[in-house]
């Protein structure tokens, strides 16, 4: 076989040891999306229960605070991912934690934004 025919996929033995791959920039995707979704219910709570607050999250009328709550919330998922992917660059991270961390924070945004529990939270 002549150079320009040698094989493009190389076959490593099975017994090779794997290097490991640097992960850190995907657990931060991972985490920030957590940590932007729990603003989000976060946000929501209490744009729902301070007018003042509300006010400051009114960012176009037509939607009232729903605008700022959610626009807010990009941004600091955006900070969240910058901060960790800078932080985490070219490190290997257990991803049990990092998305365990992840789907709790998902798990109390959904309850944050659960009407009764934001009633219920607020003492309605």
């Amino acid at each position: 076989m002549s150079p320009s025919q040698a094989p493009i996929i190389e076959i490593v033995p099975r017994d090779a040891p794997v290097e490991a791959i640097a992960n850190g920039p995907a657990a931060a995707a991972i985490l920030a999306a957590g940590i932007g979704c729990f603003a989000v219910g976060l946000f929501a709570v209490a744009g729902d229960a301070s007018r003042t607050i509300a006010r400051f999250f009114t960012f176009y009328t037509p939607t009232g605070p729903l605008s700022g709550v959610t626009t807010s919330a990009i941004v600091v998922w955006l900070i969240a991912w910058y901060a960790l992917s800078r932080a985490w660059h070219g490190r290997k991270l257990g991803m049990l934690k990092v998305n365990l961390a992840a789907f709790v924070l998902l798990g109390l945004s959904l309850l944050l934004t659960f009407p009764p529990f934001m009633d219920l939270l607020q003492g309605k």
